[in-house]
């Protein structure tokens, strides 16, 4: 056998062995062909004698020529688009899940429960308590309220972001941990002991107070800490209810409509304005690599498993066109030394254990969040038009909502960004409530009371 044959024969070898390495730059390897093939032959000897010369070359050296043509870097594909809006379809739908069993129960308690519905106690940042029988005056004390109750708002997230702008992270996992064990404690509390009252079940208070700790218990470790993603989600729907039936029971009349509308404006502001507070706090995580806090969002993946501030690593930022077309991450390709050694340790090791773990953590990133005061707020507005006992409007309310919750993650879908999720829900909740309460319910009784039936 002459050297050139044998030469040749370990050369096959060895792309035998780099074909699962080289495969992945290619896109149409079928169709190639004996000329094809004795190119690339070829240009890998080139490239092996080159290696022994530089210690690092780029990637696109070990290309052959006719496959250097599809690695020209450009957008995503169409398929690719396609198959993200798709996947975003599929989480449009597990927040339609959540964002409706957060109303339901709060539906639910309200219509159970008169202990909601009684104005007797009023929030301390709402002086002014809309008891005349004055129109104009209730219409200026709900703005008055509002504006009193935004400034407390905007205050406490200017707070929060200058805290996590600065790393103190400590001083934000203790203020969200007392609320969290407020709401898990007093308030939970309060709620089972009137959901008690009102179906007339007895209970001690030694079995009280047990189920009292072990839920608190389980929800800070699970909303905190770790633990099932199904238990984590509900304890956050869990507390969005809670909080929107305080605010329902504490709110004056007029003072919640005039709440949602302004909080909506707020929300468009603080998200889209170039200094808005909620948008420097998303870039400040994105430019860390940080996810948000746990108990501010609700998420249709784990988000603990990769929240690095309690630990102070960053996490590896995972490239999307290197984990879907390749499976290898740009540091990888860019810091080997011997790119035919690399190839030989992937192959006979497991070649395809880093790709799964990247895939895995784009799967994890993937998931569509929500924030808890978007749940907060829907369900006020909703809880708020049942109170009054109108199923029609209280319908009509939820209708909106959802169709406004679709339309702004269509929109988050096409922009790519985060956006306020509050400003189209709420308007059209307002609008539907209005509407319903003014011109379609008393149409509709109307057509009763004369009996005409459409």
């Amino acid at each position: 056998m002459s050297n050139s044959d044998h030469f040749e024969s370990n050369f096959e070898a060895v792309s035998e062995t780099t074909r699962l390495m080289d495969g992945h730059v290619a896109t149409n390897s079928g169709n190639s062909s004996t000329d094809l093939r004795q190119n690339q032959e070829v240009s890998r000897k080139r490239n092996r004698q080159s290696e022994n010369l530089e210690q690092r070359t780029p990637e696109r050296e070990n290309v052959p020529e006719q496959a250097q043509g599809d690695y020209v870097p450009r957008p995503i594909p169409p398929q690719d688009e396609e198959e993200e809006l798709k996947y975003g379809a599929k989480h449009v739908i597990k927040l339609f899940a959540p964002v409706s069993l957060c109303m339901v129960v709060v539906v639910a308690t309200i219509s159970a429960v008169n202990f909601y519905s009684i104005k007797d106690m009023y929030l301390v940042y709402t002086p002014f308590h809309e008891e005349s029988s004055d129109s104009s005056t209730k219409a200026w004390n709900a703005a008055a309220n509002a504006m009193i109750l935004m400034a407390v708002i905007v205050m406490m997230t200017v707070l929060l972001i200058v805290l996590y702008k600065y790393r103190c992270y400590k001083t934000i996992h203790a203020w969200l941990i007392v609320s969290s064990l407020m709401l898990l404690s007093i308030f939970s509390y309060l709620y089972l002991e009137e959901i008690l009252r009102a179906y007339n079940i007895p209970m001690d208070y030694p079995t009280l107070l047990l189920i009292m700790w072990n839920f608190g218990v389980m929800g800070m470790i699970v909303i905190h800490w770790q633990g099932p993603l199904i238990l984590q989600q509900a304890y956050l729907i869990f507390v969005a209810a809670l909080m929107a039936l305080v605010f329902i029971k504490y709110l004056p009349e007029w003072t919640t409509w005039a709440v949602l509308a302004v909080i909506s404006v707020w929300d468009l502001i603080a998200v889209l304005m170039p200094k808005g507070p909620l948008r420097i706090l998303v870039e400040t995580a994105q430019e860390r690599n940080e996810q948000i806090f746990p108990a501010l969002i609700y998420s249709s993946t784990y988000m603990y498993a990769y929240t690095s501030m309690a630990t102070g690593e960053d996490v590896p930022n995972v490239s999307r066109t290197n984990s879907v077309d390749h499976g290898f991450t740009q540091d990888w390709v860019n810091n080997h030394a011997n790119r035919v050694a690399q190839r030989q340790i992937e192959v006979h090791n497991d070649p395809n254990s880093q790709p799964r773990t990247q895939v895995h953590q784009e799967e994890e990133e993937r998931g569509v969040k929500l924030g808890l005061g978007d749940f907060i707020f829907y369900s006020v507005l909703v809880g708020k038009a049942s109170s009054y006992g109108d199923w029609n409007t209280t319908l009509a309310c939820f209708v909106a909502i959802l169709i406004g919750l679709c339309l702004t993650l269509l929109l988050l879908a096409i922009f790519k960004k985060a956006l306020p999720a509050l400003p189209i829900s709420i308007t059209f909740g307002l609008i539907f409530y209005f509407a319903t309460k003014e011109i379609v319910s008393p149409f509709t009784d109307s057509l009763a009371n004369e009996q005409i039936f459409i």
